[in-house]
């Protein structure tokens, strides 16, 4: 998790705020199968996986023309550094007529910090079947968003710390069924779920959409695995970081249009949580499905 910069900066729109993270995920080619991720502005600390994934994906998808990413698999090596751009470099592994494959190579400084190889397929039809949309799910009119939640969350806080606190403002709008205790979460049952959607439309382009949503899917899943455990990231002694991540696009989705992230982990130990996705379109599709393993390791004071 980046710290925040406490400096007060002017409030930024709904439109703004995507308009940024379209530009931040539309990586700029310097060469045949060599592309830029651009730094997040004002960015400090470690870059959010969501970001460099996002970029990956984007970088992957310049180089797989008339198919459709249907799947990534991703392993995150080393903290990246917010401040600074991201190098993505693709390797064409195999081209078909149905499907292609690609790796992709991110650095920093010289040294990789992502590792993900995609897999392509031209649109075809085909037998389907899918898990049901979960029963006795609000709507998403019905919940408070994130920010609703931080502000009322910064009241119970240490004014020093209240500024930065409430600086946060993301490009996604995420309302979850069960709202998180930021200073004494209480152990409870693996399973959440949360609706999610950019803040504002944009274009039509399907490869941003998908990597609108893979950069969205980072969002909140390792949590899941520290629900039981009465634990989060800001637990004194916790030390938490993506390991891998995983994502299979199923169906055509709008990522300006509200779906139900729909979250559970099956299994934690040896300080690593593995995390589960499911994410539907409001009318019932399963669009995508997502696996995450955290690092969730818990330090105990010294005595």
């Amino acid at each position: 998790m980046a710290e925040e910069d406490p400096t007060p900066r002017p409030k930024r729109t709904p439109e703004q705020l995507i308009e940024g993270l379209v530009a931040l995920l539309d990586v700029e080619e310097l060469d045949a199968d060599l592309y830029r991720g651009m730094k997040l502005p004002g960015g400090q600390g470690r870059v959010f996986g969501g970001q460099v994934i996002g970029q990956a994906l984007q970088a992957a998808q310049r180089s797989a023309e008339g198919k459709d990413a249907h799947s990534l698999h991703a392993y995150f090596m080393r903290a990246g550094d917010d401040a600074l751009p991201i190098i993505y470099r693709v390797v064409r592994d195999f081209d078909g007529k149905s499907f292609a494959t690609r790796r992709v190579i991110a650095t920093q400084n010289g040294q990789p910090i992502l590792n993900m190889a995609a897999s392509f397929q031209v649109a075809e039809d085909g037998l389907h079947h899918q898990d049901a949309f979960p029963s006795d799910i609000p709507p998403p009119e019905e919940l408070k968003s994130e920010s609703e939640l931080r502000v009322e969350a910064a009241q119970h806080m240490p004014e020093e710390h209240r500024a930065r606190f409430l600086r946060w403002a993301s490009p996604i709008d995420v309302r979850p069924l069960y709202p998180r205790n930021w200073f004494s979460p209480a152990a409870r049952e693996p399973i959440n779920y949360s609706w999610i959607r950019a803040v504002a439309p944009f274009g039509n382009d399907p490869a941003m959409h998908r990597a609108i949503l893979a950069y969205a899917s980072d969002m909140g899943l390792m949590s899941t695995s520290m629900m039981p455990h009465g634990v989060n990231w800001m637990t004194p002694g916790m030390q938490t970081a993506s390991l891998d991540h995983a994502m299979w696009f199923h169906e055509a989705f709008r990522a300006d249009e509200w779906m139900l992230y729909a979250m559970d982990s099956p299994w934690a130990g040896h300080g690593r949580g593995m995390n589960r996705g499911s994410i539907f379109t409001r009318d019932g599709r399963l669009v995508a499905s997502v696996a995450q393993e955290g690092l969730i390791r818990k330090r105990e004071p010294r005595g």
